[in-house]
């Protein structure tokens, strides 16, 4: 039986509230399973911004839950640019203030993160059972990252409750807790065991979301396997590995009406894979705009994100001067840690002409390097999904990426057996070793600079790569299925 009606919770969607890639799929993927015929509510916490933003969003009940000393209201609303029905958890108390959803103004974790969370999932859980007066079950609850992590375990208990899937978006962010949080969340006492949601003696949210769920997914296959290794799984991997097929993982999709070079308002000269020679105004545009020596025939590098190891920054760094010795630019936005910041803007004061670096983010900007830059890099240490190298193909702008996550499922190398079958996408390396990455990028560099033809074929095949929402919808009604079939053969 396909699930008619579906729950869909998480604590960031775009366009109201966005910190990363979860609220990108929050944002998209109700909308595409809408599409798709499905009756489909999105759950958020009504931070303040998110109501200043909404307007008059309706009352429609009011729930006694533990952890609020008042009651907490149930509004509804609509997310902007879709058709999905919007239900907001209005706890003052808990969500109205101002700045980051999970940070206060000194850029640390807010102290009563648990506590908010931990009242947000039993709204959640509330709505689920239909305890709420507003004759609606769903047929099943979809929750995402470790900030709706308690909600499967809240619901495990009852007999008659939908369907549960939990999303992984990034295991490094598990909402871990002191042990003497659990006792001040007031949360049923037979969670806390080793296969609840105790973790070496810390209350682990996101425990609770893999536990519990009937089933667990990733953003990408690659990243399903790798959180089953010690290396990422943080140690979870023995939980994760005991899921078997319930575990698996389905790339996120992006928005083709945003990026789409042939539609694109934010960049100069719009073009597709059939009048590819129009991308170079783009570059020209670039190159003008970051102060560059102009030159349609100079290899331009890419790169868009956050300044942080993850992402392979210190790698980039490492292998700058390696890349120097060719004649090549780099334009690079994003922001992140201090040092990885000082050291771009250093380079670039030593290489004006080669190096342009743009500190924050810049929509606009954004779309241009994706358009102008003949390359992007995305070294990433580790990649849950990742969507740069997604809007990238779409741009015929080749990445360059590490085998990780993704990255190693949305990327294919360019060599003899790939150009021979026509699946060449971009170029891949697998080491962490600033030398393999230098390499990769002068391998392309070289094949820009000497086979022109071979290139736009390569190009020709990035840009029809189909990674939109409704294909990933599609499957994710698929895994839908597998939970419902996983609930009704439960003991």
């Amino acid at each position: 039986m396909t699930a008619q009606k579906i729950l869909f919770a998480s604590s960031e969607a775009f366009p109201l509230i966005k910190t990363g890639g979860l609220a990108d799929v929050s944002g998209s993927l109700p909308a595409a399973l809408k599409s798709l015929r499905r009756d489909v509510r999105l759950m958020l916490p009504a931070y303040r911004s998110v109501l200043q933003q909404l307007g008059g969003a309706r009352p429609l009940t009011t729930l006694e839950l533990p952890g609020t000393l008042a009651p907490v209201r149930i509004l509804e609303s609509q997310l902007p640019g879709t058709s999905v029905r919007l239900w907001l958890v209005d706890a003052a108390e808990h969500f109205d203030r101002d700045g980051n959803p999970y940070l206060g103004p000194d850029h640390q974790d807010w102290p009563d993160n648990a506590g908010r969370f931990a009242l947000f999932c039993r709204a959640i859980a509330t709505l689920a059972l239909d305890q709420a007066g507003l004759n609606w079950r769903p047929d099943l609850v979809h929750c995402n990252d470790w900030q709706t992590g308690l909600v499967p375990a809240l619901l495990a208990g009852h007999e008659h409750r939908p369907a549960t899937v939990f999303t992984i978006h990034n295991l490094a962010y598990q909402g871990l807790f002191p042990a003497d949080t659990f006792a001040t969340l007031q949360l049923p006492p037979a969670l806390w065991t080793m296969h609840g949601i105790e973790f070496y003696n810390q209350l682990s949210f996101i425990k609770g979301g893999i536990a519990f769920s009937d089933v667990v997914n990733t953003v990408s296959p690659q990243y399903a396997l790798e959180i089953c290794t010690p290396e990422f799984g943080y140690g979870l991997d023995p939980l994760l590995q005991s899921l078997g097929d319930r575990l698996s993982g389905i790339l996120n999709g992006v928005d083709y009406a945003q990026w789409n070079p042939a539609r694109d308002p934010l960049i100069p000269q719009p073009y597709n894979a059939y009048n590819f020679e129009q991308k170079k105004f783009n570059k020209l545009a670039l190159q003008r705009r970051m102060r560059l020596p102009v030159s349609d025939t100079m290899p331009v590098i890419g790169f868009i994100g956050r300044l942080v190891e993850q992402k392979g920054i210190d790698l980039i760094l490492a292998a700058l001067p390696a890349l120097l010795k060719e004649d090549v630019q780099f334009v690079m936005l994003g922001s992140g840690h201090g040092l990885l910041e000082q050291g771009l803007t250093h380079a670039m004061e030593h290489h004006p002409d080669r190096i342009a670096v743009q500190i924050g983010y810049d929509e606009e900007l954004a779309h241009l390097i994706e358009a102008g830059a003949d390359m992007f890099l995305m070294p990433s240490r580790f990649e849950p999904c990742g969507l740069n190298q997604i809007y990238s193909l779409r741009y015929g702008t080749l990445p360059i990426v590490r085998h990780t996550g993704g990255l190693a499922n949305t990327v294919t190398d360019t060599g003899e057996a790939t150009l021979a079958s026509n699946t060449a996408t971009g170029f891949v390396f697998h080491s962490t070793r600033p030398q393999a990455l230098a390499d990769t990028c002068l391998r392309a560099v070289e094949l820009y600079r000497t086979q022109p033809k071979v290139w736009r074929k390569v190009a020709f095949n990035a840009m029809h790569q189909d990674f939109s929402w409704r294909r990933s919808a599609r499957l994710y009604l698929t895994l839908y299925q597998q939970a419902e079939r996983q609930l009704k053969n439960r003991p």
